[in-house]
């Protein structure tokens, strides 16, 4: 359990602090197709016996790059590289799974989230990884915001844009994969948006809503462990359902005022 808080607390503030900019470019998609893309991953790891942690980051990672080419010099619609990449890595994914006998309990954890499977390795890649993440948001985030907010005035300004989406891309591939033993490939997409849906509900400007967007990120990871716990839930699905009730209620809060 003190494993699961920790691993979930740092997801908890990642997670947010790069879906505000997805979501904000309209991008809302890119997390679920890096998600599946990352449970190809997990299966590769199973298949060869390598840490599944380490092939579902690489596999995101790969992935990440590979979609950010093609929307950009290929010229294809972002939205068709997304299903491109998000249907074809899932159909890897069953196609190896099915190969393999006596996986189905570890694919289960990383379907919809464990805290048990969550092990001291698993943070201490977190931590590091989190901290990557945070530090490059901290440096880059003026341009990031001018970026996600109107790219062609960001590059009139001299921003080189298409690295930033670059980069922006790789730490959401990041991001997702580190998410997977906590809340699951599966949901880790709605951890990542409906906090930022829901603190943009209270309309306090880009970084008042990313703080916000954390602060309600950590209260939804708490009480979904607790929930997971005590209620012998999975942890991804507790996560997510509270990560929507609050999302309710900021609805009812707007139209009570």
């Amino acid at each position: 359990m003190i494993r699961a808080f920790i691993a979930g607390l740092i997801i908890a503030v990642v997670a947010p602090l790069i879906g505000i900019f997805l979501v904000v470019r309209r991008y809302s998609l890119m997390a679920d197709t890096l998600a599946h893309v990352s449970l190809l991953g997990v299966a590769i790891g199973l298949v060869t016996r390598i840490y599944p942690f380490i092939t579902a980051i690489a596999a995101a990672i790969l992935a990440g790059a590979g979609i950010e080419y093609l929307r950009t010099r290929k010229k294809l619609f972002g939205e068709s590289v997304l299903a491109l990449f998000l249907s074809g890595s899932l159909a890897l994914a069953i196609l190896l799974v099915s190969w393999i006998k006596g996986v189905n309990v570890n694919l289960f954890s990383y379907l919809f989230g464990s805290i048990t499977t969550v092990s001291w390795s698993d943070i201490w890649i977190t931590a590091l990884s989190g901290t990557l993440i945070v530090a490059c948001i901290v440096l880059l985030y003026n341009k990031l915001f001018m970026v996600s907010a109107d790219e062609e005035v960001a590059i009139a300004s001299g921003i080189k844009a298409e690295r930033l989406n670059f980069v922006l891309v790789l730490l959401s591939a990041i991001t997702v994969s580190l998410a997977t033993r906590v809340v699951g490939t599966l949901l880790v997409g709605a951890l990542m948006v409906i906090p930022v849906i829901t603190a943009m509900q209270f309309k306090r400007g880009f970084k008042g809503t990313m703080i916000l967007a954390i602060i309600l990120s950590v209260i939804a990871v708490v009480a979904g462990l607790f929930a997971s716990y005590y209620l012998d839930l999975a942890s991804g699905g507790s996560i997510v359902v509270i990560s929507l009730l609050i999302f309710g209620g900021s609805l009812l809060v707007q139209r009570g005022r």
